[in-house]
């Protein structure tokens, strides 16, 4: 396996962006750039043999400086939300940006995805990109240096290893927010697609989808995914959370207890393509697109419609600096934050 190095496109300050290519033996390809970070096609094979692209993704540059729903984003300095747009660390308050309402999303404005990184081949079948996030960033503290490594192997999967090191005490919570759809670009629907979870809760937010602090089990709810159910059998469930969020956006609380382990599970049976995916992270935002609104600019002129696909958000639960309870988001300073997430792809059927 070798990494294939080409020019993308230019970026309206003038940046040339570099297209990054993957494939191993199997013909799996797995496509990105160093603008993002983000992971712009990933071509696997279905049950007849052919390769189908599962991610969704833009034609040119232009639509990843816009890019507001985060196709194939790597997002930084926190994943998901913090109520009220504001942090507390060692008595001193931090004012974020209110980017989603009277809270912040994804860090704030601009967001890790929409800045270039430095892109470094380190292996055959890994690249690495690296950014400098300096002191107040986003509003954070600190400065942080973040390593994003993607890993293709010839077993069909796709590792992404997350890395930061800060020299103030501040709060970190990366993830990816890929949109799949195991039927290809051709589809305009994930509903039938089914999914497993290794969960027994989930955290249920306020209407501003803000995690009241409550770990609710999934037991006797539309929320239970323990076995395979189609993501739009119950999506529209008269069910307060599911309401609140115009169907799936929740962080589920998955049982792997911090160990690298497979935590989800997405298989369409049309396709037979199945993707599993693993994680030692605590929590995993399931989002079903709800929010995505004809989403123009895709491959071959492709407009993405609302449900057309589904993000898998490996993360430390939103809201974490406001919930003694949940899992802490606070990197010390000179402390190494590290955690890996993989899609592992293969055929059933």
């Amino acid at each position: 396996m070798s990494i294939q190095v080409t020019d993308f496109g230019i970026t309206s300050e003038g940046q040339q962006v570099k297209q990054y290519t993957m494939v191993n033996r199997n013909g799996m390809k797995a496509v990105f750039l160093n603008y993002g970070a983000v992971i712009t096609q990933l071509h696997v094979p279905d049950k007849d043999g052919n390769l189908r692209d599962v991610v969704w993704g833009y034609e040119d540059i232009a639509g990843y400086e816009k890019n507001k729903p985060g196709f194939g984003s790597a997002i930084g300095r926190n994943a998901n939300r913090i109520g009220g747009a504001r942090i507390t660390l060692g008595g001193k308050t931090y004012d974020l940006l209110k980017n989603n309402g009277e809270n912040n999303l994804h860090g704030g404005e601009p967001g890790y995805n929409r800045r270039m990184w430095k892109g470094t081949i380190a292996d055959d079948n890994k690249v690495e990109f690296t950014i400098h996030s300096p002191d107040g960033d986003q509003g954070f503290p600190g400065n942080l240096e973040v390593k994003i490594s993607y890993i293709l192997s010839d077993d069909n999967e796709l590792r992404i290893s997350y890395e930061a090191k800060g020299d103030q005490d501040t709060v970190v919570n990366l993830t990816n927010h890929s949109y799949f759809n195991l039927d290809g670009q051709e589809s305009d629907s994930v509903l039938e697609q089914e999914v497993w979870m290794d969960a027994d809760a989930f955290t249920p937010t306020d209407d501003g989808l803000i995690p009241t602090g409550e770990i609710r089990p999934v037991e006797g709810t539309p929320m239970d995914f323990r076995t395979f159910h189609a993501l739009g059998e119950r999506i529209d469930a008269g069910y307060e959370p599911l309401k609140q969020a115009g169907g799936y956006d929740h962080n589920y609380v998955l049982n792997n207890e911090g160990k690298f382990a497979l935590c989800c599970k997405l298989r369409s049976l049309k396709s037979g393509i199945s993707m599993e995916v693993y994680t030692d992270l605590p929590g995993m935002q399931l989002y079903a697109a709800n929010f995505l609104e004809d989403e123009a600019g895709g491959k071959k002129g492709k407009v993405h419609p609302k449900r057309s696909a589904v993000c898998f958000e490996s993360q430390y639960f939103p809201d974490a600096p406001h919930h003694e309870n949940f899992k802490s988001t606070i990197l010390k300073a000179g402390n190494i934050y590290k955690t890996v997430t993989a899609y592992r792809f293969t055929v059933e059927g």
